[in-house]
């Protein structure tokens, strides 16, 4: 993604949590968590790092991945997301990952899914491809 080249997000994308746990549950998939990131959940969740990694985490790339439930979905989703304060980027950077802002018919499939689009501030070109560019190899 390059800024100086057009998007169909040129004008910016509104997005605001709703909590809703769309992006927490269903398929299986990757929570990654980088290393730098462990510190604040454990401190969040009064666990220490050792126990903490045993408990929710596998390796993956650099970092880690939060396990799932059978049902694909995130361990620390119940009726809302357990660590959201210090949730781990993937997860704030969620709907401006670099796969759903492709391109436009991508955003609009997520859009029926998340109910947070469209809501709330508007996230510039600028900060959505930044957003984009650190979710490309997660």
């Amino acid at each position: 993604m390059h800024p100086e080249q057009h998007y169909f997000f040129d004008q910016g994308l509104s997005f605001e949590c709703q909590r809703c746990g769309t992006c927490c549950t269903g398929a299986p998939g990757t929570i990654y968590v980088g290393p730098e990131e462990v510190a604040p959940i454990c401190d969040h969740i009064g666990l220490d790092p050792l126990e903490f990694e045993r408990r929710y985490l596998y390796p993956y790339k650099e970092g880690f991945s939060i396990r799932e439930d059978p049902q694909g979905n995130c361990l620390f989703f119940n009726n809302g997301c357990g660590i959201y304060p210090v949730r781990p980027f993937q997860c704030s950077a969620f709907p401006f990952w670099f796969a759903n802002v492709r391109s436009q018919s991508r955003w609009h499939d997520i859009a029926r899914q998340c109910p947070g689009i469209g809501k709330g501030r508007r996230y510039s070109k600028e900060e959505i491809i930044a957003l984009a560019r650190k979710t490309i190899n997660i």
